[in-house]
């Protein structure tokens, strides 16, 4: 039983050190970032810091959670947990229910704190996917009653999301259920006729906002905009420069003091480029590229088809985030306004994430057991 114990932890410990490991240096750059701002707003230094940590501790309870809990468990539940999130992403548009910030609808007021749906949202669709391929995957191969009906169903999660609007969020539940299905053995023809029909799509999207249309010409050139849409990538580019190699020090940040904006949340990898330099954000990367190895590697050893493509879909939302997040703040892509996972402040997304890391560790110690 101790040999058994050993290996069950030697299996684990890689994924979870990680997550901690990701998740401290997250609190320290949390605060490293917002310490100034929060003082100017709210007369408190760590305000910012204090509900980060509230976060990490509910994050760490529901991770321990799944950790223990038998993650097959969930199959049988998905259809209620992708119910409560599609209600949730209506309840958001109801007046006094959904609180609106910066002219978008996706937060939940709970008490004193506030929830983002579109986070749970990324989860069920991949707990639903992942369900889907068990039962039906001989006929992913047929359009309309292997590949259309997860259509559907991402279409009622898209819309909701897209509406906020939370055109990132979008974006990634995209990304992931495609990656998903390709993986699974989606027919190449099939994504190219979707890629046909969802780049028009996108285009209509974008040229329907007029805030896109300035985020797009902002990322096509940032240096001709910097006074307006291109002022947040220009500042994070200062930041990166100032940075180095070996960086300013941690709260040594000047981008942070009011020029660059979101520099605890959307941006606070350009704070870490800055504080730590090209090493620290290096290291950063390295500790995503483990994480993604990590969940990979207990998919592939996952000893049920439903544990594969769940561990398949989470570790795919967790690098794709990660990637479009650094993409942004680097110049890579269009800034999306999606957080950091485990490092940038925010509650629902460190909490989801965390859970997700749960039901990891929980397939792979069956893996073990079994």
């Amino acid at each position: 039983m101790s040999r058994l114990r050993s290996k069950q932890l030697h299996c684990d410990s890689i994924l979870l050190v990680t997550t901690v490991v990701l998740v401290l240096i997250g609190l320290v750059m949390v605060f490293s970032s917002s310490g100034v701002y929060a003082m100017e707003k709210y007369n408190d230094a760590y305000y910012f810091l204090k509900r980060q940590v509230v976060w990490v501790f509910l994050g760490t309870v529901v991770m321990l959670l799944a950790r223990e809990m038998d993650y097959r468990g969930l199959e049988k539940h998905t259809y209620y947990v992708m119910g409560i999130t599609f209600l949730m992403l209506v309840a958001v548009m109801v007046p006094g229910l959904g609180k609106e910030v910066g002219g978008a609808r996706r937060w939940l007021m709970l008490g004193g704190f506030t929830f983002q749906p579109s986070e749970l949202a990324k989860f069920a669709l991949i707990l639903f996917i992942a369900k889907s391929l068990v039962k039906r995957s001989d006929q992913l191969k047929n359009f309309a009653y292997g590949y259309l009906p997860k259509l559907i169903v991402l279409g009622f999660f898209f819309v909701p999301i897209l509406y906020q609007p939370d055109f990132g969020t979008a974006t990634i539940i995209c990304f992931v259920t495609f990656a998903m299905l390709m993986i699974a053995g989606l027919r190449s023809k099939f994504l190219i006729y979707s890629i046909l029909v969802v780049v028009p799509l996108f285009v209509l999207a974008v040229m329907n906002a007029e805030y896109r249309i300035r985020r797009i010409v902002a990322f096509l050139n940032p240096w001709e905009h910097e006074s307006n849409s291109g002022f947040q990538v220009v500042q994070s580019f200062y930041a990166f420069g100032r940075g180095g190699i070996f960086g300013s020090g941690i709260g040594s940040s000047s981008q942070k003091l009011f020029y660059l904006p979101e520099a605890h949340t959307d941006f606070i990898f350009s704070v870490i480029g800055e504080e730590l330099g090209f090493v620290g954000a290096l290291i950063i990367i390295s500790l995503f590229s483990i994480l993604i190895w990590r969940g990979f590697i207990i998919a592939y050893h996952a000893k049920d088809s439903f544990g594969t493509h769940v561990a398949i879909g989470l570790t795919l939302l967790i690098g794709i985030q990660a990637f479009m997040n650094m993409g942004v703040t680097v110049g890579l892509l269009p800034t999306k306004g999606l957080t950091l996972p485990f490092v940038s402040m925010g509650g629902s997304s460190l909490v989801v994430l965390m859970f997700s890391i749960g039901v990891l560790l929980n397939i792979s110690g069956k893996l073990i057991q079994n």
